[in-house]
């Protein structure tokens, strides 16, 4: 694994344009309904993060590309909501998705404004709650005057973790940065939680659709 993050790391230090435009596309398809289901967006940014303290990558330059993202993909599926109201909502492609659907207008008529504040935060509710939001009459200024708020407190969340995870690896650890011991470290953990993640999300569907729970067995 460590032989393919290598040149990946050598490529993005070329050419750290492609790794910024590779982090606003991930936040903007991870806003964009059924794609945001489908694309490791959150994944991707957390393992970018790592490059930051290298220097292959500055700060301000990922989050820029994060938060741009994000608010560009959240306003677009609130706009389409918007115009087109609650038909919106059982037009493909989310007609294909109704749990998460039926799940999003839910979350969104319990916490009302804050809905679009918590789904920013909630996989995979994050990319369905903007085009209900619209869908369901909020208001431009109250959906945007809560997203770009919920907006950077997530870029922040996702990006600060590996900069100081790496940062304290090469401080405190003494691993050196000329090695990218510390940036293989964070992004293989951040693969393997992902991957743990969708594991049990998969097995959680499969009991979900048949009737099973953990714990029981044929009786």
């Amino acid at each position: 694994m460590t032989s393919f993050l290598d040149p990946v790391i050598a490529v993005v230090s070329a050419h750290p344009w492609l790794a910024y435009l590779t982090l606003f596309l991930a936040a903007l398809l991870e806003a964009i309904p059924v794609a945001g289901a489908l694309v490791p967006g959150s994944t991707i940014i957390l393992a970018l993060s790592a490059l930051v303290p290298g220097g292959e990558l500055q700060l301000w330059g990922v989050l820029a590309a994060a938060i741009a993202g994000a608010i560009l993909g959240d306003g677009s599926a609130f706009w389409a909501g918007h115009r087109s109201q609650r038909q919106i909502l059982g037009a493909w492609p989310m007609s294909k998705y109704p749990g998460v659907m039926a799940q999003s207008e839910t979350f969104f008529h319990r916490w009302g404004t804050l809905a679009v504040l918590f789904a920013r935060f909630v996989p995979p509710i994050r990319a369905f709650v903007p085009v209900t939001a619209g869908a369901l009459g909020m208001s431009p200024a109250v959906f945007f005057g809560v997203n770009i708020p919920a907006v950077l407190a997530w870029a922040f969340a996702h990006v600060l973790p590996g900069v100081l995870a790496v940062s304290a690896l090469h401080e405190y650890a003494g691993l050196p940065h000329h090695q990218h011991t510390g940036k293989h470290l964070w992004i293989l953990a951040v693969f393997a939680v992902a991957i743990i993640a969708l594991g049990v999300r998969t097995l959680r569907r499969r009991q979900a659709r048949t009737g099973l729970r953990p714990g029981a067995g044929p009786t």
